[in-house]
Formats: C-alpha cells, structure tokens, sequence
C-alpha cells in the first residue's frame, strides 16, 4: 500500500513532467529488482474467487462460445462444397438435378445453422449481461465493506478521492476482464482449435502454418503489453494522484475562495493534469509498435498461406474448393486475433485497475476483533483507564495513564492543545487500540468485545460535525435509524433544532449538502446534538460539543445538556471553561498525563494551570 501525498516531492515531480515518478509515493509496487509489477497471480486468485460464485451460468457460456466458433468453420466448409460442386457442375460431371438437391440440402443447413446462432447470440449476451452485472456488484460490495472496515488511522492517510477512484474504476475492470474472457480469450482458443483440426484434413503445411502465426501474433502481443505495464501503472497512479486532488481541492473549497487563491489552484492542476497527459501519452505510445509488428506478421503470413496451397492447386494436388476454405478459414482467423490482441490490451489494464484496488485486500485492519469477541451491552456506564501507554507514530502520547469514572458521573477533560485529550476518546472508540494497560466499560476489557458494538454503545458530539449529504431528518436518525418520528421531532427541540426547521421550506426534508455546507456551523452542531440525544445511550461524549454556537444560543443550551447528562456517564472535552463549572470532576491534562484533578471550586482556589486558563479566560482572553 503506498499513499499519495500532496508535498513538494509531488510538485517536483510534476514540475519535471514525469521525472522520479517514484517520489511521489511513500511505498510503491516493485518488485526485488526496484521494478513497477502487477501481482497477476494475486489478483486473478481474487478474480476468480469472485467467478466462482457462478459457475453454471460459466459453463453455459462456454459450450455457447465452442458452438457458435464450430458454425463459423461449418459456414466456411458448406461455401467450399459449393464450389467444389459448381466445378464439377461446369465441367459437366455433375447433372443439373443432383447440383440443385445439393445446394437444397446446403441451403437448409445453412438456415438451420443461422438459427441456432440467433438464439445462442441472444442468450449469450443475456447471460455475460447478468454476469458482468453480477461481478461488478461483488466486487464493489467486497471492496467498499472492506474500506469501510479498515481503521481510522488508514483512512486519515488516504486521499477519499483516490479511494473512490480506484473503487469504481475497479468496477469497470472486472467488466473487460470477463468481457475478455468471453469475447476473446475462449472463443480464439475454440476456433484456433476446430481451425487447426479441419485444415489438417485437407492440408497439413497449412494447419502449420496458421498454427506458427497464431502463435507468434499472440507471443508479438503479449511482449508488448507486458513491457507496457509499467507505463500502465504509472499512468493508472497518476489519474489517481490527480482526482484525488481535484476532490481535495473542491471538499476545501471554501479556503480557495476566502484566501483568493483561484489563480493559484488553477496552476498548480494544470501542473497535475500535464504530469497525467504524459503519463497517459507514454502508455498509449506502445500501441505504434503493437501495430505495426501485426502488420508484419500477418502480411508474412498471408504469404505463405496462399502461395503454397495455391501451387498445389495448379499442381492438380488440391482443388479450388479446399484453397478457397483454405484462405477463408485462415482470413476469419483476422477478427480473432486482433480480438485477442485487444483482449489482451483489456487483460492488462484490468489487471493494472486491479492491482490500484486490490492491494487495499493485503491491508489488514490494524484494530481487529477477537475470535471469540462478544458484543457489548452497557448496562452500568462505568468507565476506567487502567495504566494506559499509547504511541503515534513513535511519539508518546499518554505515559500511565489512570482515570476511574464512576456510573452517571460528569468527567470534564481539560488542557492545552496536543495534551492527550482526543486521544482518550479514540482510545475509548477503539480508533486506536492502547500500547499498554486496558480500558474497562462496566469492568470489562473493551477489547473482548466486538469494536462496532463498543461505538454503537457510545453516543459521541464530536468537535467538527460532518453531515451526509442527505435530509436533516435522515442526518439526526442516523444514530438510530428505526427511530419513530415523534423522537426525532422531540431530539430535534431538545437541540433547539425545531425553530430553524420550522422556517426552511422542505422543513426536516431539506438536504444539507455535502458534509452540511448549506447550514451554519452552529445548526450543524444542533444536527450533532439532537443526533446523540436520539442515540440515548448509557455513555455520552462530547468533544467541544457547544464551539460552534454564539454565547447567547449556548447559554440557552447548556441546561438542556444538563438535563441530556443526568443519567448518563458523561465525558466532555471543552477548552470554554464556562461549559464545564458544573462537572463532578475536572480533569487537567498536559502532555498526556493528568497535572490536576477536582472540582471547579477547588480547582480555582488551587495555584496550577486550571487556575491560569481561568484567570485568562475569565479576563476576556481565551486560549
């Protein structure tokens, strides 16, 4: 796995039009010899463990295929007879009744043949239809529950634009690749075949010959395109790098525009969409050899599949029939091979679309459930952090850690930026899993339990409030989706969330945009609260849960998130030392370990850092 970042190595890049290509990533596909290369072995195991699935509907294709390539050899055979009876017609050694009952029963089979063919065409494309439909649908579930799974820490690293690029991209590839399969693998395969077997009968040099050209056509197209999957790859990261910038760009474009720099971001994609021109460019360039090494063994092979029948003919040792099926089968074998070339100009860029992909299924989830992990129910809310050591990226964030909450008791966590706060929480949602000690809810471990069960029995109104760009009914019920309305409606007044849906048009209905851009932040955080009400769970976190609204508005509130806490063991993160005077206890935090502990009242009365962002606060400044 390798993460596409938007540093100056990039740019470098970028600047030099495709020079170091390798700068741009942290970790890149090489093999031991420092080369780019596609885990073909890897990705079709995948692959077909999709096609596995469908197996009957398979089969079926494939007898359809071997059918219908027999009946284009059976068409050029019944065309030979033809005129080889028309010669024996002309030279007067056939009469006139028996050449027209031969042509009658050629005539009927022919019919018969183009029926059958009909029906099978149509079913043949009825069933790739629904297992191209049906793959594309596995794979895309596969994947995206898998992302989906990954952890946090994965998903903070990884460009979301890269992700979606790779996820629907990958979409369209396992399409080719059965299109592939079906339409120019097996059916060159069948018909090289039933080819080879009936030209033995009528010339062995010529079933030779076809035989050799097929092969070195095939090998000719197979160097090319293996020595193409570098450039592919290249190509593939560099569209990659660049949409998952366009979708940097566009989710912060608020921060363009309030810093004017329009002229700026223009630049600096063009810079981006050249480094992908050339990349593209210099992948696409391998088809001039491609194409003209066809044309070369094809015109030698044309050559020696018609003068040598051809002297044999006037030689008195073939007749004109058998040189016309001769060419014939040899000239349908065209279509097939430049399907096959384009087959495998498919195969390799599914298999570079694949391995964008199919790389995230190595990736294992860094936070992993137990085998006989138990899901969680809390019933007492009580929590504690037993001695807990915790690491990011070698730097160390919490150092004996200790802290006992008790059931229905409001902790408030308090202190500097970069003092370990967050970092708590993450701990307690299992974001990251603990380096040292344990983290207990009711007494037990948390990581006995199921992590999607832990977060469904927390209730969490996170700092930043990121909404789905859906209704604001559907963003508040997304904490409990089987809410009944007149719940929704009550978490909505609870958050004072009525008022303001109460003047919008589509009231509850209206769609908030994407990550809620079309509300404030202050009815954004409303939709975050009434969203935990709704959750109604024994445990409530709240992260800055009041930043975003004025004083007046939060004033009104806070009695309101009183009420919400009563019950509830509580744990708020606030640097507004206004919005915690009331826990039970205040926590102090500085540089991952707890300086002070008590209440509001005696915490102020006592000489340390509390007392210090008080008196600023209380002054008029706020830190």
């Amino acid at each position: 796995m390798y993460n596409l970042g938007y540093d100056n190595q990039v740019l470098k890049y970028i600047e030099k039009m495709g020079k170091n290509t390798e700068k741009m990533f942290k970790k890149n596909k090489k093999n031991k010899k420092g080369e780019w290369k596609i885990d073909f072995k890897y990705n079709l195991r995948l692959y077909f463990s999709m096609l596995k699935n469908y197996k009957i509907l398979t089969v079926g294709l494939l007898i359809i295929i071997l059918v219908l390539q027999a009946s284009h050899v059976l068409d050029k055979y019944l065309f030979k007879e033809i005129i080889d009876r028309g010669t024996e017609f002309t030279n007067g050694t056939l009469s006139n009744g028996a050449f027209i009952h031969i042509l009658l029963i050629i005539a009927g089979i022919y019919i018969v043949i183009h029926t059958i063919n009909v029906i099978l065409r149509w079913l043949h494309l009825h069933l790739i239809n629904h297992l191209d439909g049906s793959l594309m649908l596995d794979l895309k579930k596969k994947f995206f529950n898998h992302l989906v799974h990954l952890s946090y820490n994965f998903h903070t690293s990884n460009k979301t634009g890269t992700l979606i690029s790779r996820l629907i991209r990958s979409g369209g590839a396992i399409e080719r690749m059965t299109d592939v399969l079906v339409f120019n693998f097996v059916p060159i395969v069948f018909q090289v075949i039933v080819t080879s077997l009936s030209l033995l009968y009528f010339d062995v040099f010529s079933a030779i010959t076809v035989l050799v050209i097929v092969v070195i056509f095939m090998a000719f197209s197979l160097f090319i395109n293996q020595a193409q999957q570098k450039s592919k790859l290249k190509a593939n990261d560099a569209e990659d790098f660049e949409k998952g910038n366009i979708s940097d760009i566009f989710t912060n474009i608020e921060s363009v525009k309030y810093f004017g720099k329009e002229k700026n971001i223009k630049n600096k994609y063009a810079r981006i969409g050249l480094a992908t021109k050339r990349a593209m460019i210099a992948n696409w360039n391998y088809f001039r050899w491609l194409s003209a090494g066809h044309s070369l063994i094809l015109v030698a092979g044309t050559f020696m599949i018609v003068y040598f029948p051809l002297i044999k003919m006037l030689n008195g040792a073939m007749s004109i029939g058998s040189l016309v099926f001769i060419y014939t089968v040899y000239g349908n074998l065209f279509a097939y091979l430049f399907g096959f070339d384009h087959g495998i100009r498919n195969y390799y860029r599914a298999m570079a679309d694949f391995e964008s992909l199919f790389q995230y299924y190595k990736i294992r989830n860094e936070i992993e459930d137990k085998s006989d992990a138990k899901v969680l129910k809390v019933k007492q809310g009580t929590i504690e952090f037993r001695n807990i050591g915790f690491k990011y990226k070698k730097k160390k964030i919490l150092n004996n850690f200790d802290l006992r909450i008790k059931k229905n008791q409001k902790i408030a966590l308090v202190g500097p930026s970069g003092s370990g706060k967050t970092t708590i929480i993450r701990l307690l949602y299992r974001l990251f899993d603990v380096d040292e000690g344990a983290i207990l809810i009711d007494g037990k471990n948390i990581n006995e339990f199921k992590q999607e069960s832990l977060r469904s029995e927390l209730s969490i109104v996170p700092q930043e409030c990121v909404l789905f760009d859906d209704t604001i009914c559907n963003n508040i019920m997304f904490s409990r989706p089987n809410a009944k309305k007149e719940d929704v409606k009550k978490a909505s007044k609870f958050a004072q969330l009525d008022e303001i849906i109460s003047e919008l048009p589509l009231k509850d209905k209206t769609i908030v945009g994407e990550r809620g851009v079309k509300l404030s932040g202050g009815e954004k955080q409303r939709v975050s609260i009434a969203r935990a009400i709704l959750a109604n769970k024994k445990i409530l976190v709240m992260d800055e849960a009041t930043s975003a609204l004025d004083s007046e508005t939060e004033h009104e509130i806070q009695k309101d998130l009183e009420k919400l806490m009563q019950g509830r063991t509580s744990i708020i993160i606030a640097h507004r030392l206004s919005t915690i005077m009331k826990a039970d206890v205040i926590v102090v935090m500085d540089k991952g370990k707890i300086v002070q502990k008590g209440t509001h009242n005696q915490l102020i009365k006592t000489k340390g850092m509390y007392k210090t962002l008080w008196n600023l606060q209380k002054g008029g400044y706020i830190k």
